[in-house]
């Protein structure tokens, strides 16, 4: 059989006591079945482990060599009750998350510091992917939470719980190489106001139509793979009479961006994205009243481990903090 942990400690207490008799009034036993207990733990393992005379009990060269192992998996065995404890509390184990890519450069980073300060022994596993795939990831089991952008699929609505997280007005990304008309001396005092104001360099607060907007090929995910976020877009065009022309799809944000860069045409993308900056982007506010996107968490609704319980509660308590400091802004 191989030894038990009580075999073990009794190991360490002969080998720091170099004494039997002392060792056993440290463990609170008689000398007889502590002796036979070593006896037995040799056996098990096949060598000696003290070297033996009337006098003195020493450590072979094996018995010296394993003593530090056994320390440590004794200090292992002794750390298993208060990790069962956090585990049960939330406070450590794994979480899987994926987000869309949208959620990088506002949100998610945000989300990340506020969880990471609560439970700091928590292992995160992180994964960026689109709304679809995260929903099917769900279902499958093979990640906890998602933030996504609404909405979810009625075939799954059921076994899945849905909390928005935040809205957030759409912005026109643009070449800042693109003439727009009339507003070419309003971008010029937009920069200059940016300036004083100390905004980022690539944000011109000059309001763009969506009529200038709709000269220009549009650059916008596939509605494959963003039904939602596809619809908000072209829908904002229609509700302004207008028809977008679709330029280029790609299922990246920064694939987006980097191709109105390169000058393939505009986009329309949520405000945090005014954060990734890109040389040869302007990012400008709509003229029109903005359509807003909404980013939110999905988990299944009948696994909640006690890992989810505790990102649940950061992301409410992200989403009250928000709500607080919007009516104060208003009430201003």
């Amino acid at each position: 059989m191989p030894p038990d942990l009580r075999q073990l400690r009794y190991f360490v207490a002969v080998a720091e006591e170099r004494h039997f008799g002392r060792a056993a009034q440290r463990l609170s036993m008689t000398q007889p079945p502590l002796s036979q207990a070593i006896r037995s733990l040799e056996e098990a393992l096949g060598v000696e482990l003290f070297a033996r005379t009337k006098r003195t009990v020493e450590l072979t060269a094996v018995g010296a060599d394993l003593l530090p192992e056994v320390r440590k998996l004794l200090a292992l065995a002794d750390g298993l009750r208060p990790l069962a404890q956090s585990l049960v509390r939330g406070e450590a184990g794994s979480l899987a998350l994926a987000f869309v890519s949208t959620a990088d450069y506002g949100l998610l980073p945000q989300l990340l510091r506020e969880f990471a300060v609560r439970y700091p022994r928590v292992r995160l596993q992180l994964a960026e992917a689109t709304s679809d795939v995260q929903i099917e990831e769900l279902v499958a089991g093979r990640i906890d939470a998602g933030l996504i952008i609404p909405p979810l699929p009625p075939r799954h609505a059921a076994s899945l719980s849905y909390l928005p997280v935040m809205r957030e007005p759409l912005v026109a990304a643009l070449p800042s190489t693109a003439v727009l008309g009339a507003h070419r001396a309003g971008r010029a005092r937009g920069r200059v106001q940016g300036q004083l104001s100390g905004e980022p360099p690539d944000w011109d607060d000059a309001p763009v139509t969506l009529t200038e907007l709709a000269e220009l090929p549009l650059v916008i995910f596939p509605r494959r793979l963003a039904p939602g976020f596809y619809d908000i877009i072209t829908g904002c065009y229609g509700a302004a009479g207008l028809t977008p022309r679709i330029g280029q799809e790609a299922i990246q944000m920064q694939t987006i961006v980097s191709l109105v860069s390169a000058g393939m045409g505009v986009a329309l993308v949520p405000q945090s994205l005014r954060n990734l900056r890109r040389t040869g982007v302007v990012y400008r506010p709509l003229a029109e009243r903005a359509p807003i996107v909404e980013t939110g968490l999905v988990w299944r609704t009948a696994e909640v481990s006690p890992v989810l319980a505790g990102l649940l509660d950061v992301v409410r308590s992200h989403v009250a903090a928000a709500s607080a400091l919007t009516r104060r802004g208003r009430k201003a």
